[in-house]
């Protein structure tokens, strides 16, 4: 039996990363606006990835009583006391502006030698079901930043982030290669173990 997922979000490029795994299931996935969830605003006021991916999933299952499924993911600096975290997205004060975050990272971590500006991407993907079941799978990939950003692939601070093993940024990798070593591909591997055991 083919059962819907609902996304939390409207990135349609995650949504097929995501789908790609589900699909395995019989999992398919549409985003809130096609399950006529009201376009609302959740607050990510939580203090980890996972409060914040469980808030999303959680708030648009109650609105929809469907196996709703959300992301939350961001960088994680070691020499910033694992700044900008949670709120990578808006680290420079405006949602979603990649190149104010990526200056403001750049400018704090300038006077730090490159062997100590180990970082890691974080995903953590949470899938809430209607009868309360929940399963969290979290992905993390290792690596340094650069001072300058290199390559137009990606987005956020992929241009600054050098994967362990490469010489190169996120931002000039292959993007069929960083789908499969990224944080959200090592979520997503999780993601489908779990749902393996699930099914038994």
């Amino acid at each position: 039996m083919n059962k819907v997922i609902v996304a939390a979000t409207q990135n349609k490029h995650k949504i097929k990363e995501i789908e790609a795994i589900t699909g395995e299931f019989g999992m398919s996935i549409i985003a809130r606006d096609e399950a006529g969830i009201p376009k609302i605003d959740i607050v990510e006021d939580g203090e980890t990835f996972e409060e914040n991916s469980y808030k999303k999933a959680y708030e648009i299952m109650k609105l929809c009583d469907k196996i709703t499924i959300a992301d939350d993911s961001g960088l994680v600096v070691d020499c910033l006391d694992g700044a900008p975290g949670v709120y990578s997205a808006r680290f420079a004060g405006v949602d979603g502006d990649d190149k104010a975050n990526n200056r403001k990272l750049v400018e704090l971590i300038k006077d730090v030698p490159y062997e100590k500006r180990t970082a890691r991407f974080v995903s953590v993907i949470t899938m809430v079901f209607p009868d309360g079941e929940t399963i969290v799978a979290r992905g993390e990939v290792e690596g340094n930043l650069v001072l300058e950003e290199q390559g137009p692939n990606g987005f956020g601070y992929d241009p600054l982030f050098v994967p362990v093993g490469y010489d190169i940024t996120f931002g000039e990798i292959d993007p069929d290669i960083k789908n499969k070593i990224s944080h959200r591909a090592n979520a997503l591997n999780k993601l489908r173990e779990k749902l393996m055991a699930r099914e038994g």
